[in-house]
């Protein structure tokens, strides 16, 4: 049985959901951003366990098709961001369209109309996130973290981050409050 799952970003998410399923004595095959598959149906006492447990943990089971698709979206696009893997030539669309295999317009057109925001909107929104975390960390400079991102020259990412945030990236680490977003809020 697939349980869908809103919230999910991380590995610690992950583990949090499977903890939760393990707690109410529910056996998994799999657990991964934002879906469980559970070996066998899930009583209904149980599932009411999970959801408010998933509820205390700031987690949500969804079971609405619509968001059940958007909630995929999410996770493979801060999954694809937190490789740091993305060259400049990367088309969201065909990413987007090979991984969920549905056309891109259909997939636009649900993101937006439940979210209020269009894919490439929140796709620059986790990047910029993204920009933020490599900053403070001191790992890589701009222009490694632009290589990294996908962005075409470090003047690309400086002028989109600072049409974000409102400060340049400089300015962002000089700051003493960083004003960063956890990537479910976004």
């Amino acid at each position: 049985m697939k349980i869908f799952i809103k919230n999910m970003v991380c590995n610690r998410c992950i583990a949090a959901v499977e903890n939760i399923f393990n707690n109410a004595g529910i056996k998994t095959k799999s657990v991964i951003l934002g879906e469980v598959d559970t070996e066998s149906e899930v009583s209904e006492e149980k599932m009411k366990l999970v959801e408010k447990n998933l509820s205390d943990t700031g987690f949500e089971r969804i079971m609405d098709s619509a968001r059940q698709l958007i909630e995929k979206i999410k996770n493979l696009i801060i999954l694809k961001i937190s490789e740091l893997d993305i060259d400049e030539d990367f088309l969201l669309s065909e990413f987007l369209s090979s991984k969920l295999h549905k056309d891109y317009s259909t997939l636009s057109k649900t993101f937006s109309q439940n979210e209020n925001i269009t894919l490439e909107q929140f796709f620059i929104l986790q990047k910029i996130e993204k920009v933020k975390e490599l900053l403070l960390y001191n790992e890589f400079n701009l222009t490694e973290i632009a290589g990294k991102l996908g962005y075409k020259s470090v003047q690309h990412l400086s002028s989109q981050f600072r049409n974000v945030t409102g400060f340049t990236p400089t300015e962002f680490k000089k700051l003493k409050d960083h004003h960063r977003k956890p990537l479910d809020n976004l």
